[in-house]
C-alpha cells in the first residue's frame, strides 16, 4: 500500500475540506462531484465550494504573511 502525500500544505488543507465540509450548508446535498476549489492573489489562498445542486457559495479563506525579521 502506498501513502500518497501531498505537495503543499494549501493542497493538504484542500483535501481536509473535502473529506470533511463537503456537504452543501444551505440543502445538504453531499456528493462525490462536490469540492473545494482553490485560487491564490499571491497574499492570500481562497477556498471555494459550489453546490452542484443549489449553487450555494462557501468560502474559506487563508492569508499569507510575509515572516518577521
Amino acid at each position: 500500500m502506498s501513502i500518497q502525500r501531498s505537495r503543499s500544505p494549501f493542497e493538504r488543507l484542500r483535501q481536509r475540506l473535502d473529506r470533511t465540509c463537503a456537504r452543501c450548508r444551505e440543502c445538504g446535498y453531499d456528493g462525490d462531484d462536490a469540492g473545494w476549489h482553490v485560487t491564490t492573489s499571491g497574499r492570500s489562498v481562497h477556498y471555494r465550494f459550489v453546490c452542484p445542486s443549489c449553487a450555494g457559495v462557501e468560502t474559506r479563506e487563508v492569508r499569507i504573511e510575509a515572516p518577521r525579521r
